[in-house]
């Protein structure tokens, strides 16, 4: 397996570190990163998943304002509870830092340089929005007004959400400022540059090429490049950020957008300096055969299918992305997520109350993959009772206590096989197959939906066989039934592991194994006979359904206290 195993990079956007995480952030890309990230870990595949909290740019600074405390301890707060989320989440980064490291400066400040060297960078004057009333320059993202090209009115002055089209505020239509909602004044300063124009011809040969693209990713670049590049600004008159490592420059600095997306360079370089292998790094980005791919939200999508790619191209050196497969939103109860208004999940909370592997049945069982999809309460419960109680619960207990029962705690010899029983453990194989082709392709829906099958082909299954009747008549017929069952939730176990992953360890555990499920890698365990294994417990627990009219009933009061204005 080793010589066919493959590289693996997994870079996975970056949170801002001015709020918590919510529901909408871990079905838009990082759940998909981890399922991912965990089959091909599995797999045997060489892989490096890096992320960390962004933890620059004017929001910060608006925060610290709000709390009376340094933008240090804004992010130093949420980034420790990021940490938090994943570990509770079971969300398994190789490293996840954040850009206020000494590593991460030197890497963007010396990808600077080098695109200036090259002259993919100059300096210019622009144009940037002062508001009067607050005293001070406005980043884009805090300015909103109507967008210049679909005229919705709400967009931001980086981005038009609605459209997905990149600007500059001076472009918009009725500009405001998002705090005081003044109009701003537009004052002329000097700025660096990113020459994307001179990147039109090459990027839009390389992402014709890109046929394993998501239709949406695909298309919304392609008409993007089409539209004509526009050369994009990389610094602003800010205070809290990286510096331009060029004198004169001290009360600017290296704007989000071109320091972020730097921060999957710079992340894994600071992974193999902390494996004491500082040249690790290089085979996940200087090798062809590597393939690297990029989780996000769909309002990411031109700053990794067009930004990025062109700063690489500049650099010389580093392969290009493999795949983008960006999700696009998640919606709460029938209505957009929205930080300010308080009408999200927030995944701190929601894991103070529950357990993990339930949300992330639900998230992926409806991941956005291809349009919008919806999170509701009601939905949540029913499908943790009827799904993962009633169906998949239902059948891993039922064979484990009727097998504990019946053949004193140990795994029965199984007798001669019938053609439902062979076409049982046909099936094995293939869903083990199937499953594994799906997460590769990032189809996660699909995934899910081939082990959900395979738990109802064992249901019906086991309600043809009634092992429960049989034990009275034809203990070997008992036997050879419960042993295709226990051979199907060895399966379960591992196949369901990139999306379950507590629930495939207990599994594990339960089927009288020690160790983690993750190192069995993923082929299937032998049921083997006599093997003595616990007492089962319940794998799911039933939830009341009452908790949607009471989570409903939180939600709504909750929306009624506005959130400060910096959590995007």
């Amino acid at each position: 397996m080793k010589d066919l195993s493959e590289r693996i990079f997994i870079g996975v956007a970056w949170p801002y570190a001015n709020g918590s995480l919510h529901l909408g952030h871990i079905a838009g890309c990082y759940l998909a990163a981890d399922i991912f990230a965990k089959y091909h870990r599995m797999v045997g595949n060489e892989v490096l998943m890096v992320s960390g909290s962004d933890q620059h740019g004017t929001p910060i600074t608006i925060r610290a304002e709000q709390e009376s405390v340094s933008p240090q301890q804004v992010v130093d707060k949420y980034h420790s509870e990021f940490l938090n989320s994943w570990s509770r989440m079971g969300i398994d980064f190789d490293l996840f830092t954040n850009t206020t490291t000494e590593n991460h400066k030197n890497v963007v400040q010396e990808l600077f340089l080098k695109l200036l060297n090259k002259g993919h960078i100059y300096e210019d004057t622009m144009k940037l929005p002062y508001c009067p009333k607050c005293e001070r320059f406005r980043p884009d993202r805090y300015i909103e007004g109507i967008c210049n090209y679909c005229k919705y009115d709400g967009a931001r002055g980086d981005q038009c959400e609605n459209c997905g089209k990149t600007s500059n505020p001076e472009e918009m239509l009725e500009p405001k400022c998002r705090v005081c909602r003044s109009s701003p004044q537009f004052q002329e300063s000097n700025h660096f540059f990113l020459r994307l124009s001179g990147f039109q011809k090459p990027l839009l040969e390389w992402v014709k090429k890109q046929k394993h693209w998501r239709p949406n990713v695909l298309n919304f670049t392609l008409r993007y490049i089409q539209d004509g590049l526009k050369d994009r600004a990389i610094t602003r008159d800010i205070n809290w950020g990286i510096p331009i490592p060029l004198e004169g420059y001290s009360s600017k600095r290296i704007y989000v957008w071109f320091e972020a997306v730097t921060g999957y360079l710079s992340a894994a370089i600071e992974w193999a300096t902390l494996q004491n292998k500082p040249k690790a790094w290089e085979p996940f980005y200087k090798d062809e055969q590597t393939k690297a791919y990029h989780f996000l939200g769909k309002d990411n999508i031109p700053f990794h299918t067009i930004i990025w790619p062109s700063m690489l191209m500049g650099e010389g050196s580093m392969i290009l992305p493999y795949d983008v497969p960006a999700n696009e939103f998640l919606n709460l109860e029938d209505s957009k997520i929205s930080t300010s208004r308080n009408w999200a999940v927030w995944l701190p909370d929601y894991l103070s109350r529950y357990d993990p592997d339930p949300l992330r049945y639900v998230l992926s069982a409806t991941m956005p993959e291809t349009s919008d999809s919806h999170f509701s309460w009601n939905d949540y419960i029913r499908r943790n009772n009827q799904e993962l109680v009633a169906n998949y619960g239902n059948m891993v207990h039922r064979t484990l206590t009727l097998t504990h029962r019946i053949f004193n705690g140990s795994f029965p010899i199984p007798g001669s096989l019938d053609a439902s029983d062979q076409k049982i453990l046909e099936s094995i194989p293939k869903v083990v197959k199937n499953t594994g082709t799906h997460i590769a392709k990032c189809n996660f829906r699909q995934a899910l939906h081939s082990i959900m099958s395979f738990v109802q082909e064992g249901n019906r299954y086991i309600d043809l066989k009634a092992p429960w009747k049989t034990m009275k008549s034809d203990i070997e017929r008992t036997a050879t039934t419960l042993w295709i069952c226990l051979s199907m939730i060895s399966c379960l176990r591992t196949i369901s592991y990139p999306f379950l992953p507590f629930s495939a360890q207990k599994l594990h555990e339960m089927l009288g194994d020690t160790g983690s499920v993750k190192d069995l890698g993923w082929v299937i365990q032998e049921i083997i006979p006599n093997k003595s294994f616990p007492q089962p417990k319940p794998l799911f627990s039933k939830l009341d359904d009452s908790i949607a009219d009471e989570e409903l009933e939180r939600l709504d009061s909750k929306s009624n206290e506005v959130k400060p204005i910096a959590n995007n």
